[in-house]
C-alpha cells in the first residue's frame, strides 16, 4: 500500500511539472522547438470556418486548388492591400490561412466569394474551373515559407471540405515544392 501511494504522488508531481512546463513553453510556434498546442487549439473550428451564408449544395464544388501568395502578408485585408484590389471582396480565393504576421499562425478566413458561394472567375491569375474551391495560403515562398500550423490547418481544411462536398483526394491540387 506504501508502495502504490509513493508512486501515485510521484506521477502527480511529475504531470505537474510537465504541465507547468508546456503552459510556459505554450507561445513557442511548432518550428521553434517544443511547444505545447494550445494555441493550435484556441483557432476557430474548421467547421466554423467553412459555414457560409448561402446554401451549399453537395455537388457544387468537385476540386479544391491550393497556392501560396508570393506575399508575407498576414490576412485578408494586407493581402488585397499588397494585390493592388479596392476591398478584400476581390480576392480570387474562398479561404485565406494566415501566417501569423496579420492575423493568428494557421487562422482560416473565409473571403465574400465563399460566404457567397461565388466561383472564382478563370483567367484573372488562374485557370482553374468553376467548380475548384481556391485556397491562398500566405507565404512567398523565399523567405516566408508556410508555417507547420498554416500545413496541418491547411489539411486539416481540405479534409473537411473533401468530406462536406464529397471531394475525391486527387482532386486536391497542391503548389510546387508544398512540403
Amino acid at each position: 500500500m506504501k508502495r502504490t501511494a509513493k508512486v501515485l504522488v510521484a506521477l502527480l508531481v511529475s504531470m505537474t511539472s510537465g504541465s507547468m512546463v508546456l503552459l510556459a513553453m505554450g507561445n513557442n510556434r511548432p518550428s521553434a522547438g517544443p511547444f505545447c498546442l494550445a494555441s493550435y487549439y484556441q483557432l476557430d473550428p474548421i467547421k466554423k470556418a467553412i459555414f457560409s451564408k448561402s446554401v451549399q449544395s453537395r455537388s457544387r464544388w468537385d476540386n479544391i486548388e491550393i497556392y501560396k501568395s508570393g506575399t508575407k502578408a498576414g490576412n485578408i485585408e494586407q493581402l488585397a492591400s499588397l494585390s493592388g484590389l479596392a476591398s478584400p471582396e476581390d480576392i480570387d480565393c474562398h479561404f485565406v490561412i494566415c501566417n501569423g504576421l496579420g492575423g493568428d499562425d494557421g487562422q482560416i478566413q473565409a473571403t465574400e466569394k465563399w460566404q457567397r458561394q461565388w466561383s472564382i472567375i478563370p483567367g484573372r491569375n488562374w485557370y482553374g474551373g468553376s467548380h475548384t474551391i481556391r485556397i491562398c495560403v500566405i507565404a512567398d515562398n523565399k523567405s516566408a515559407r508556410p508555417t507547420d500550423s498554416q500545413i496541418k490547418r491547411t489539411e486539416a481544411l481540405i479534409e473537411t471540405l473533401s468530406r462536406k462536398f464529397d471531394i475525391r483526394a486527387e482532386s486536391a491540387h497542391y503548389p510546387q515544392e508544398w512540403l
